[in-house]
């Protein structure tokens, strides 16, 4: 589990010199190909967000969102997650949605299934 976390500085600003980015309302996604089989993901929030129980509640909803999808998500990345002011008062779901759009947007996602308005798997 270790090995999957960014947690020095000199890989955050790796990622963010090296790598693409991606943006919705409530995060901002960095994306870097590294060299190994498993995809790594650091969380930065900023005290512009809020207080330390406000930072510490949005990076539990990130870090949980992706926890929850990582499975869904192409192997190989650098991943930072930056959580932007709007999301400080935002539930568990609108944080999935956003880390989802970007997903989308970043193209990782892999066996995604699209449905038609009846809810059959197209």
């Amino acid at each position: 589990m270790k090995e999957e976390k960014l947690r020095k500085n000199i890989e955050f600003r790796t990622v963010y010199r090296k790598g693409k980015s991606f943006s919705n309302q409530l995060l901002v996604l960095y994306i870097m190909k590294n060299r190994k089989e498993i995809n790594r993901a650091g969380i930065s929030v900023s005290k512009k967000v809020g207080k330390s129980v406000v930072r510490s509640k949005v990076k539990r909803l990130i870090s949980e969102s992706y926890r929850l999808n990582k499975d869904n998500v192409k192997k190989g990345y650098d991943l930072v997650f930056i959580a932007r002011t709007t999301s400080n008062d935002k539930n568990y779901y609108d944080i999935e949605k956003a880390l989802t759009n970007l997903f989308k947007k970043a193209g990782l996602l892999i066996n995604e299934k699209t449905t038609d308005c009846d809810n059959q798997v197209l």
